[in-house]
């Protein structure tokens, strides 16, 4: 089989000759052998590991992303980040740290703007309210004289 790691900026990797790959999805992990059908899956921030002809195993530490198996020989693996490596222990300990410590910060950046987004579409709602008088042009608007709350 082939198996190819993208990621936005480059191919990470592109090898020949893969006898087993194992990767993880958010249903656990799960094994590619030559023949498999067709299968399209999101993966989890996890290891991807495949064995080469010799029975040498190899690793890359994923971000997420999108494995595509086609046709039974060809496996497609896209995702925002890889990080090739042999040692195992390794990849497992610093590398999915990182990946997971990187989701986390997006996930209460994302969490952060979505409040700020609800309470600018408060503070509307309240500008728009039914029966509130229209400000003259030029008029100064403050919170407190205009019934704001803050």
């Amino acid at each position: 089989m082939r198996l190819t790691v993208t990621t936005p900026l480059a191919i990470v990797m592109d090898v020949e000759d893969v006898t087993h790959v194992r990767a993880e999805d958010e249903t656990g992990a799960f094994g590619i052998l030559t023949g498999h059908a067709d299968f399209l899956t999101a993966l989890a921030i996890s290891v991807v590991s495949w064995r080469d002809r010799q029975e040498v195993e190899h690793h890359v530490a994923v971000r997420g992303g999108m494995l595509e198996v086609r046709g039974g020989i060809a496996i497609a693996i896209a995702t925002r980040e890889a990080v090739p490596g042999d040692d195992l222990h390794q990849l497992e300990s610093d590398v999915l740290a990182r990946f997971r410590r990187q989701l986390a910060e997006e996930q209460a950046a994302r969490k952060g703007a979505q409040r700020l987004y609800l309470a600018a579409i408060r503070q509307i709602c309240r500008f728009l309210r039914p029966g509130r008088s229209a400000a003259r042009p030029g008029t100064r608007i403050t919170g407190e004289a205009e019934g704001l709350e803050q």
